[in-house]
């Protein structure tokens, strides 16, 4: 299937997409400082610049959208654009995450990942509960990924169960 847009549209349009700030992001940033949780911004020098850092605890969050992440969950589709491409790009994001998590359990940090699809389309109590559920893995010193939707443990999981953190 050919690409409706120009080579320089989709440039403008894939330009658009932001690394840092996100919507999700800055949600999960409220939640916790709601929580009473503080934290730090940047990555702190650490591997994978994690989004937030809260180093009393010990541990960083990473918000991690379901399509570059290649999450398995009703958020992740393949393009059908350039197929080849976005497979390997995906894939190589997976291993950099896991190297990423191995490295900072290396070094003494604890970290958590919260799924875009444990947040987008999920309503007020369902976010809540993910919210709760990661203050409660930060304060309580618990590996894992916080954060349910969709269904029993859809995109739930924990770092102790699966050595690479993803399904």
């Amino acid at each position: 299937m050919a690409d409706i847009l120009t080579p320089e549209q989709r440039s403008a349009q894939m330009s658009r997409i932001r690394g840092s700030d996100t919507k999700l992001e800055l949600v999960v940033r409220r939640a916790l400082h709601a929580r009473g949780l503080r934290y730090r911004l940047g990555g702190a020098g650490l591997p994978g610049r994690p989004d937030l850092v809260l180093p009393r605890h010990k541990a960083v969050v990473f918000v991690h959208g379901c399509f570059w992440h290649g999450h398995a969950c009703p958020l992740f589709r393949l393009p059908k654009t350039r197929p080849e491409f976005w497979r390997a790009k995906i894939e190589s994001n997976q291993r950099r995450d896991e190297r990423v998590l191995e490295q900072l359990e290396l070094m003494g940090w604890r970290a958590l990942v919260v799924w875009e699809c444990s947040l987008r389309g999920v309503k007020e109590p369902g976010r809540e509960r993910v919210f709760d559920d990661l203050a409660r893995q930060v304060l309580s010193g618990l590996h894992g990924i916080p954060g349910q939707a969709r269904g029993a443990d859809e995109c739930t999981q924990s770092r102790k169960k699966s050595p690479s953190g993803r399904r």
